[in-house]
């Protein structure tokens, strides 16, 4: 019997947001690229709430964006409400947040994929890898076809033998009933791929018409609008918002919960995925939280052209008798019309410990992985890995270098090495509480950190590139003029002072002292800053930011230096631990299980202590002697030779 069968450089599992980036990525740098998706209508699927952002995850998005993804430029073209979180904060924590149009961002999306070169899209299952002598030579289809390539990127989501379930209903579909996949799983298993089971939940979507929305709180977007991309002209997203809301469960609602936890599958057994922690089911909250009197609900709509609404924070997995009762006890539901009930969703994914940090398999050469399938929730966090894995793909394809971001230089770095790192027995879900060096990784300056790296890896212009180019020598030129313009103790600027609740000067200092003030900024300064020239809002605010935050950027450029000493000892992925003498079981354990690629990484996996670092660098530094000895022996040698 005769079946198909084509040849690309890279194939795409998966066109959810890790696959989009991922295809597009490998399609943009020139190499022939198809991507698989159970159903051409789930490109960029938002099956969960439709918003990009948000706490860390805007960071996340904006990094992406500067390196040259598309998740950003989508986001400012089918938003209905955005907002900066965290304004009352320091700069380090804000972070953008808004709510997409869920059909126009599939839409465009889909949109973008098509009128791409060199990037074929096919709907059709993938139910096996190929490989021979353990490296990837393509993969087949159900119908039999097979499509030979020199790289694979899986980004099957939460596809996988995907089990949907609330109450006593259980079905194996994927997300909104869409089909799932259900062959891939054993394939991956025959090559040696260790699989876990992980779950995943969505509130009910309701009608808007049911909603009492004079009983909730109106949550309205920013009147400015800040753009997720970097190429987005911001002048032309200035537009009229739709509003989201706000209400919250009470008492009444809880014991509603409690009263049928026995019939929740969360509770009864029946779900054996392990969920997300800091994305707690309704029944999670209310089990976990005993004391909490209320939880938040967010009423978000789903698009412009729709009346369904989704209720954020109140995910479950409940009857649907029990959704009903449930929702319409919180004030403003009390006669809300359900569109599609709660689910939870279960599914295969990795072990993410099996990828080295360019997230291809340390077992299968040539097959990379991205998105939810290495055991991440969100949709931010699928988008970055996808497009790493992606660029990783086509940098192996074309005999160039991988690209690796550390934790210094992007949360995308912390994100993947948390996740080929450390042990993670949940969906992970990035946070800024897990980048250490998070006042130098704002997602204000995303692009001064990652445009460079994106110019190199070849997805970002040169006029962009110039243009970046442009502006860090404005910032850097305005600092330097602050630094050395001095304003005296005059009576304009005294007024100016009085008038902002700011001490008077008693001699003369510079425009930066001034901005370092914390009741003052580099913008209230104008009225006393005669030679200004007019910069873009971008570059003014990144000289507000390094001048007021100046010593404290200092001291965490000077901890990113320790850590780089430790990242640039390398270690060798064959070596075997067993040799090291000191080591506890333990840490020969790990460090084998993980091999590490080098003694910063070591360092961060669990059961590795700070003495067994000690114990490797004393054995790093002796098998330097050693072969500098054996190399000045073979040397002496060869002179007495001559």
């Amino acid at each position: 019997m005769q079946h198909l069968e084509e040849s690309y450089d890279v194939v795409v599992v998966g066109a959810g947001h890790a696959g989009c980036e991922a295809a597009l990525a490998c399609a943009r740098l020139g190499l022939e690229t198809i991507v698989f998706t159970v159903s051409v209508d789930s490109i960029a699927l938002m099956p969960c709430n439709p918003n990009i952002g948000g706490s860390s995850k805007g960071h996340l998005v904006r990094e992406l964006d500067a390196l040259g993804g598309q998740m950003g430029k989508n986001t400012d073209k089918t938003f209905i409400q955005s907002k900066m979180l965290n304004q009352s904060k320091g700069p380090a924590v804000h972070s953008l947040r808004a709510q997409a149009d869920k059909q126009n961002y599939s839409r465009e999306m889909r949109m973008t994929l098509e009128r791409t070169d060199h990037l074929t899209i096919r709907q059709a299952e993938v139910t096996e890898i190929i490989t021979e002598d353990g490296a990837i030579t393509g993969v087949k289809t159900f119908s039999g076809a097979t499509y030979r390539c020199k790289a694979v990127v899986l980004a099957t989501g939460t596809y996988l033998k995907a089990r949907c379930i609330y109450g006593d209903v259980s079905e194996y579909t994927g997300p909104n009933g869409l089909k799932s996949a259900n062959y891939l799983t054993d394939s991956l298993k025959a090559h040696g791929i260790e699989m876990l089971r992980f779950k995943t939940g969505t509130p009910a979507r309701v009608d808007s018409r049911s909603v009492d929305f004079s009983k909730m709180e109106e949550q309205f977007g920013d009147k400015r609008v800040v753009p997720f991309s970097f190429s987005t002209d911001p002048e032309t997203i200035q537009k009229e918002q739709i509003s989201c809301w706000l209400t919250y469960t009470n008492e009444k609602t809880h014991n509603i919960i409690r009263e049928n936890l026995d019939r929740s599958p969360l509770y009864s057994g029946a779900i054996e995925g392990t969920g997300p922690r800091y994305c707690p089911s309704v029944e999670d909250k209310v089990v976990k939280f005993p004391d909490k009197e209320r939880h938040q609900v967010f009423v978000e709509p789903e698009g412009i052209h729709t009346n369904e609404m989704y209720l954020g924070g109140m995910s479950s997995s409940l009857p649907e008798d029990v959704q009903y009762a449930m929702y319409r006890s919180v004030p403003g539901l009390e006669n809300v019309k359900i569109v599609r009930n709660a689910y939870a969703i279960e599914y295969d994914c990795i072990n993410s410990r099996q990828l080295k940090p360019t997230l291809e398999f340390k077992g299968v050469d040539g097959l990379f992985s991205g998105g939810q399938f290495n055991g991440s929730s969100g949709y931010e966090e699928a988008a970055v890995q996808g497009f790493m894995a992606g660029v990783n793909a086509a940098m192996k394809v074309l005999g160039r270098e991988p690209k690796i971001l550390d934790r210094s230089q992007a949360y995308i770095g912390v994100l993947i090495d948390d996740l080929v790192t450390k042990e993670n027995n949940e969906p992970y879900r990035m946070m800024t509480s897990r980048a250490e060096y998070r006042l130098l990784l704002r997602q204000d300056n995303a692009d001064l950190r990652l445009m460079k790296i994106g110019h190199e890896i070849g997805l970002i212009s040169e006029e962009q590139y110039e243009a970046l180019l442009q502006k860090e020598q404005s910032i850097e030129a305005e600092i330097k003029r602050l630094e050395s313009t001095n304003v005296g103790a005059s009576k304009e600027v005294q007024e100016f002072l009085e008038a902002n609740a700011s001490t008077p000067l008693k001699t003369g200092t510079t425009l930066a002292e001034l901005v370092r003030r914390p009741e003052l900024n580099y913008v209230m300064l104008t009225t006393i800053d005669k030679n200004r020239i007019e910069l873009p809002w971008d570059v003014a605010q990144q000289v507000d930011i390094n001048i007021k935050y100046d010593g404290y950027i200092r001291r965490q450029k000077q901890q990113v230096s320790q850590y780089k000493k430790l990242e640039n000892k390398k270690l060798d992925v064959t070596f075997e631990y067993e040799t090291v003498k000191g080591l506890r079981r333990e840490a020969i354990q790990k460090l084998n299980l993980y091999k590490p690629m080098s003694i910063g990484q070591a360092s961060r996996i669990s059961g590795v202590s700070p003495a067994d670092i000690s114990v490797l660098l004393v054995h790093l530094e002796q098998l330097r002697v050693q072969r500098s000895l054996e190399k000045k022996g073979q040397e002496d040698s060869h002179e007495r030779d001559i």
